[in-house]
């Protein structure tokens, strides 16, 4: 498959069945900017789920926090990110002014406007953080920030957690939320863009264990993707090297998806020393130090990171379940069929669960089969669908990711029994409508 054309796909597919919308389409969209709809908003709601549980389900010293969108000014000054270490180079073209990221064109190895051919400004610096005003009165006092990354949120409450917890060293934070970032060149539907979502972890250690725990979250993560059915030929690690290691990093490897794009980045693990700690101590004025037991010599901790883009993960796990079969996959009949789409995604990640399927439009079918529904939509995430034929309707189900489809049909009124159909083998399997929750809880575990 062409992997231009499979982008074009993928984003055709979201729209189509409500995963992903542009922002303010109806007044002509905002670049960068994506809405959720009803299939992706649980797409990306069962991803952040399942790395909650990881996070802190399975592991007993990770807190978890949801620290505000705003935040004193300061803690931004104190984290560096109003200064150039948070900034992007632009570059703007003479002819028709659009702006591009300089590092973005240099990885392409592109040196005139990519719109017009024109010539290129010298690069330049541009923040990165978008700036808002508090208060009733804009002037320099009310100016703050929206954030560009939920680390810092965990690093001002570290005593809140630690003391409230009687939490020790080592142990985590994390959080899901927010984060904003005026980027000059979004790009690559949702993979980079202004308003998006981070999953964040900030594991505190002692700086002897730095390399023990860099090691240790390394295959933690990697294991998350392989786990929920990410293809192991589709991720890599990349070491940071020495000349593009941030100033505070003493070791960074990103997570690497093949997307149709090329290798980018999913999750960074970085040992970030103990800069966080000790800047926002020095800001603040508060103490955030801790004392070695066995020496009494005072340190700040050294910071091992786990962060990971929501949205990029989305996407990344629409195109390894992305599956377009030539001339679909049933047999029944002779005819010349349209392709299928199947979406392969891992039952705890797919948006609908069970969907529930009437043989037919008669209501001797649709008020039972709309009784089982109700039933199993107590217990799962269901769609009821009675249009088009059983054939179309079981198409539409692959194609949004549904693994299991339960048909009501004539024999279901004597036998009150059901045929489960299963997305990936195809498998039919006639349940008791009695033992249909943990059929398909057992199934679905």
């Amino acid at each position: 498959m062409n992997k231009d054309n499979l982008m074009e796909k993928i984003v055709s597919l979201c729209k189509r069945r409500g995963f992903i919308f542009p922002g303010s389409e109806i007044y002509g969209g905002l670049a960068g900017i994506y809405d959720y709809g009803q299939l992706g908003t649980e797409l990306i709601r069962n991803i952040e789920g399942s790395w909650r549980y990881d996070m802190f389900r399975l592991h007993e010293n990770i807190f978890e926090v949801d620290s505000s969108i705003l935040m004193q000014k300061r803690v931004w000054e104190a984290s560096g990110n109003t200064s150039a270490g948070f900034t992007a180079t632009l570059q703007e073209c003479k002819q028709c002014h659009h702006r591009f990221r300089a590092d973005h064109l240099a990885e392409q190895k592109i040196t005139k406007c990519p719109d017009c051919g024109g010539e290129l400004t010298e690069p330049k610096l541009f923040n990165l953080l978008v700036e808002t005003h508090l208060g009733p009165v804009k002037d320099e006092s009310s100016l703050t920030f929206l954030r560009g990354e939920t680390a810092q949120g965990i690093y001002v409450n570290y005593a809140n957690v630690k003391n409230s917890m009687r939490a020790e060293l080592p142990f985590g934070i994390g959080q899901v939320g927010k984060a904003f970032r005026n980027e000059i060149t979004p790009g690559h539907f949702i993979y980079r863009i202004r308003e998006f979502k981070q999953m964040e972890q900030q594991y505190f250690i002692n700086p002897d264990q730095a390399d023990k725990y860099f090691d240790f979250w390394k295959k933690e993560r990697m294991k998350w993707y392989l786990d929920l059915g990410m293809r192991g030929e589709n991720l890599r690690f990349r070491p940071h090297a020495k000349d593009e290691l941030a100033h505070y990093d003493k070791a960074a490897e990103d997570i690497e998806y093949k997307f149709p794009f090329g290798w980018h980045e999913i999750e960074g693990i970085h040992n970030r020393g103990d800069w966080d700690l000790s800047r926002h101590s020095k800001f603040s004025g508060a103490d955030l130090s801790e004392k070695d037991p066995k020496t009494g010599q005072k340190f700040y901790p050294y910071i091992i990171e786990t962060s990971a883009g929501a949205d990029r993960l989305t996407l990344a796990f629409l195109i390894d379940a992305y599956e377009e079969i030539a001339g679909g996959r049933t047999t029944t009949t002779k005819s010349i069929k349209e392709s299928e789409i199947v979406l392969r995604l891992h039952k705890k990640l797919a948006p609908i669960k069970v969907a529930v399927l009437p043989l037919s439009k008669k209501s001797e079918l649709t008020e039972p089969a709309f009784k089982v529904y109700r039933e199993l939509h107590k217990h799962f995430m269901c769609q009821y669908d009675e249009t088009g034929s059983i054939g179309k309707r079981y198409r539409r189900q692959d194609e949004i990711g549904t693994p299991f489809c339960v048909t009501f049909d004539f024999d279901s009124i004597e036998d009150k029994k059901v045929t489960v159909r299963d997305r990936d083998t195809m498998e039919q399997v006639r349940i008791a409508i009695v033992d249909l929750v943990k059929y398909l809880e057992d199934k679905l575990r």
